[in-house]
């Protein structure tokens, strides 16, 4: 009987290489192939678990041309494991053109649960998370604005990821559209020796990232529009 083959997506750490699960090495061990948004980096994580299975490249400026050539063969019967540089394939990373076309081609998908940066910023902002909408990453140019003020009347609590060197940028866009009061939080290094979280109103937050410079991967909580949650909640 043929093997069945399939595409699994495995989350890895977004920082703490302890964070990853049995299951997640279990798999990554026993596929045929490991997909890695960089090789580089996906390699220090498989040297740390002692994985030796073979990896091959997959990311944005190549998954147009192998999207294809890789469902054929996992419907040949390959078991093939898709990884990004860190968090959960598809979430601000390549993974969604490739399990678009798996599933259309009627091809098993298995996505591991894990790591990914957004649920424990949100939980551990002191804002509200009960609901919540994930944004990624802001447009950096076209169509910016737009989205800003689509978003600031959002009653949901606000989840944006962003690099240290646009942060700055990003606080004065939010104090511009959200307005100066509205309170966020900004968390970096989430599972790392020097993870943060600085909660304060977008303001405060703008005046202190101008004067220290942020490091490692961010991800911005900002509150949703008080005024709308409230209407919301009244017309129920």
């Amino acid at each position: 009987m043929d093997r069945e083959g399939a595409l699994y997506l495995v989350p890895t750490p977004v920082g703490n290489l302890e964070d990853m699960t049995f299951r997640a090495i279990k798999v990554l061990k026993e596929v045929d192939l490991i997909l890695a948004e960089d090789t580089r980096t996906s390699g220090v994580l498989l040297k740390h678990y002692d994985i030796s299975t073979p990896m091959k490249s997959h990311h944005k400026f190549n998954e147009h041309a192998t999207t294809e050539s890789i469902v054929k063969k996992i419907k040949e019967g390959e078991r093939i494991a898709l990884v990004t540089d860190a968090g959960t394939p598809g979430i601000s990373d390549p993974g969604f053109m490739l399990v678009r076309e798996c599933r259309r081609m009627g091809v098993k998908v298995e996505c591991l649960p894990g790591a990914t940066a957004f649920v424990p910023a949100l939980v551990a902002s002191g804002l509200p998370c009960d609901r919540f909408v994930f944004e990624g990453f802001l447009p950096p140019k076209k169509g910016r604005a737009t989205r800003l003020k689509f978003l600031a009347e959002d009653p949901r609590s606000i989840i944006i990821y962003e690099s240290p060197k646009r942060l700055e940028r990003t606080l004065h866009d939010l104090c511009e559209y959200f307005g100066e009061d509205r309170d966020a939080c900004v968390v970096r290094e989430i599972s790392k020796l020097h993870e943060t979280y600085n909660l304060s109103s977008l303001k405060s937050l703008q005046d202190y990232y101008s004067q220290n410079q942020a490091k490692g991967e961010i991800v911005i909580v900002v509150e949703g529009n008080e005024i709308n949650k409230k209407i919301k909640k009244d017309n129920l």
